[in-house]
């Protein structure tokens, strides 16, 4: 490891790395020591973990390493360094779910996406920090880019570990932006794939919306994470879950493109408008029909309905997890941080005939939305509305991120912009059950800014 690989923040492809298994030239047991050295240096500064298993996960590299050198890998992911979200059950660590009221809390059983993960060879390194119960209360993770600046939420350790290099991709949830606001904050990819399409079994983030997400050094790295654990356990319970191809799908160029500006247009700063605006140009340059709300009435008509996104999706999970809540108020109020006790206030007089008709009128959205399917190969937007703000006291605005939470739709966020000298992602959005396609377009705009310079 060279000592400039700890000067500022560099992701580490597991699968860039791995084509030198085979050989012997390097080993996942050295890839995992170069992981300790980053956690030496960054963990102190950041506080992406909330518990290590270093002794288990040398354990694991040592085995993936014998594994590569027999040639009988498990997976293309075997021996890679993982982080888990601690809102998703371990069977050797705590899930304390960002919260004083589950200190010390064990299942005694692997999630569905953690055993899966063991069993394709992934070396689970540690639990990554989580705000309160992966809702927006901080838990003190600082931003690698810049310490007095938030890393963004809810999946902050995630994010934090992989763009620092500890872990090559990490397992995060959205609801909300949990997934695409600290990927972008962080300056990794993070992938909210669409509802259903990865088993959320031992998730303690389980409303209507949530997803398991996934946070990574590479779009490779990412959907093969992502397809090895549905490979072994499927998506949820009476759905599909998530399809494609057993290696990150062929880049691909889109045909048109509807870019979004969302209700986080006014919060978005000069430079991240100018950005995407001139990303856009280019785009246009490069052939690809580009519809907006100024042009074509079917964007215009969503962005309409998207207005109202970051409320409407607190009030069906407001309603989905007050129960919840309820029996945490019950347990011990003082325990929990005040951005939890007042929105759990603020929801905890919705009726059931009101969560029926938010639950009619996020569908009908969703129609508008896939309405577009047919016209646009997929969507675009800003991930964030600039680079994470400064203080750790709250996790960030979340406009940008929402909507594809509200619509249920396959997200990415790839670290193709800046501001402000650090990371803003550029987000990709696709149509439901088209995450394999949402992949292969975000491939080919990655691809094709570095071509264009």
């Amino acid at each position: 490891m060279l000592a400039a690989d700890l000067e500022k923040p560099a992701m580490r492809s597991y699968l860039a790395a791995a084509k030198d298994f085979a050989s012997g030239a390097l080993t996942p047991r050295q890839f995992l020591e170069d992981s300790v050295k980053l956690f030496e240096h960054w963990e102190p500064k950041i506080g992406a973990f909330v518990y290590t298993n270093l002794p288990a996960a040398r354990a694991a590299a040592d085995r993936s390493t014998e594994r590569w050198r027999a040639q009988k890998p498990l997976s293309a992911i075997d021996g890679m360094p993982v982080g888990i979200k601690d809102i998703i059950e371990t069977v050797d660590m705590p899930t304390e779910m960002g919260s004083p009221l589950f200190a010390g809390w064990r299942s005694e059983k692997d999630a569905a996406s953690v055993r899966a993960l063991r069993d394709a060879g992934a070396v689970i390194v540690g639990k990554t920090v989580t705000t309160e119960f992966a809702a927006s209360e901080p838990r003190g993770t600082c931003n690698p880019w810049n310490l007095s600046h938030t890393q963004g939420g809810s999946s902050s350790g995630s994010a934090a570990s992989v763009a620092v290099g500890i872990v090559s991709a990490a397992l995060g949830t959205q609801v909300i932006g949990s997934t695409i606001r600290p990927a972008s904050f962080c300056g990794c990819v993070g992938f909210k794939p669409s509802v259903n399409a990865i088993n959320r079994d031992g998730s303690h983030d389980y409303q209507s919306q949530s997803c398991t997400g996934i946070l990574g050094a590479s779009l490779d790295d990412v959907w093969q994470v992502a397809y090895e654990i549905v490979d072994r356990v499927g998506g949820d319970a009476g759905t599909p879950g998530l399809q494609g191809p057993p290696r990150a799908p062929t880049p691909r160029k889109p045909q048109a493109l509807a870019v979004l500006e969302t209700a986080g247009w006014d919060a978005a700063t000069p430079n991240a408008k100018a950005q995407l605006n001139d990303y856009v140009a280019r785009l246009k340059s490069a052939g690809i029909a580009i519809r907006t709300r100024y042009d074509d009435k079917e964007v215009a008509a969503l962005e309409r309905e998207l207005a109202n996104a970051a409320e409407l999706s607190h009030r069906c999970n407001g309603w989905e997890g007050r129960w919840f809540f309820r029996v945490m108020v019950d347990r011990d109020a003082s325990k929990l941080g005040p951005i939890t006790r007042e929105r759990t206030s603020k929801y905890d007089g919705l009726t059931l005939a009101e969560y029926r008709a938010d639950l009619k009128e996020r569908a009908r959205i969703r129609a508008v939305h896939a309405a577009l399917a047919a016209r646009c190969d997929a969507a675009i937007t800003l991930a964030a509305p600039g680079a994470a703000p400064e203080g750790l006291g709250s996790t960030g605005n979340p406009e940008f991120a929402v909507p594809s939470s509200l619509l249920g739709v396959p997200s990415l966020s790839l670290p193709l912009f800046e501001d402000d000298g650090m990371p803003l992602g550029l987000q990709v959005i696709d149509n439901f059950d088209r995450d394999a396609d949402a992949f292969a377009i975000a491939s080919w705009l990655e691809s094709w800014l570095m071509q264009a310079g």
